[in-house]
């Protein structure tokens, strides 16, 4: 082998090895800069992780937050913020006031026994009742269903008077009300579901989407606050109360409730009268 063959092959050994030292340099700059990139992603995500614990942590329930938020009220009420329910015939002379709590379950036990005469009484003119719903249930057990449900209603009640008597009248059911332990009625679809047994309810788009948006959960909450705010000594479900007097059964202020038609029928009766 020549002296040329040989310098040259010497060269281009060289040549590959400074190529080679080359590129391997340029993979640990791209290494050391992913590393690098990889710690600034890191810090980031837990700087803004730590941020968006902090914000929840500060941020007040979502029912909670709607206390003073604007109200959308539904049709076929009145009062401040749409909170007076009154279903019946204009004819009627005296109201009852009805005081529930969706997830009640003495609420559901009266709706199944008493509730057919209610309704007939209704349509006979006989009273008007004022709907008064509360939603202390869930204050106690952190749960959502009872303001859930009655946001609900709220949006049965923007279809019509008769939408949400026949609305209610299905929460409370045997089929449908669920343990008082279980907050089924914080769930959308079951509120739906069960909205599907009312024909006026059934697949109708506008009460979906207001139950779905949240359209009414406002005025569920300002409809609470009445609740917890009246003047007539109420702090239980169900009670009933005509001519400012709460209807018990032994005539006190605590008292029981009506919980049979006999008795139901003779408390409203000399209510009525008075």
């Amino acid at each position: 082998m020549s002296k040329r063959n040989t310098q040259a092959a010497k060269t281009q050994a060289r040549e590959r090895l400074r190529q080679e030292r080359e590129r391997q340099a340029k993979r640990d700059k791209a290494k050391r800069q992913a590393i690098v990139a990889g710690s600034v992603v890191a810090v980031l995500a837990a700087a803004g992780g730590i941020g968006y614990a902090v914000v929840q942590a500060n941020k007040p329930a979502y029912w909670e937050g709607l206390k003073d938020a604007k109200v959308v009220a539904p049709a076929n009420t009145t009062g401040t913020k749409g909170t007076t329910v009154v279903i019946g015939k204009d004819s009627a002379k005296k109201t009852l006031k009805v005081y529930e709590d969706p997830r009640c379950p003495v609420c559901a036990q009266f709706e199944q026994v008493v509730g057919a005469t209610v309704k007939k009484d209704i349509d006979d003119g006989k009273y008007k009742i004022q709907y008064i719903g509360g939603t202390f249930i869930d204050n106690h057990d952190n749960g959502q269903g009872s303001k859930n449900a009655l946001s609900a209603m709220g949006a049965a009640l923007n279809v019509s008077p008769e939408a949400f008597a026949e609305y209610k009248t299905a929460l409370y059911s045997t089929k449908w009300h669920p343990d008082e332990k279980v907050d089924k009625f914080k769930d959308d679809s079951y509120l739906i579901k069960v909205a599907d047994t009312v024909p006026a309810l059934k697949n109708n788009t506008a009460f979906q989407n207001a139950v779905k948006k949240g359209t009414y959960d406002a005025w569920a909450m300002a409809m609470s606050k009445t609740f917890d705010t009246n003047k007539e000594g109420v702090t239980g479900t169900p009670s009933f109360v005509m001519n400012g007097k709460k209807l018990t059964v032994n005539g006190q202020p605590d008292g029981n409730p009506p919980m049979s038609v006999a008795d139901f029928n003779r408390l409203v009766d000399a209510a009525l009268k008075a």
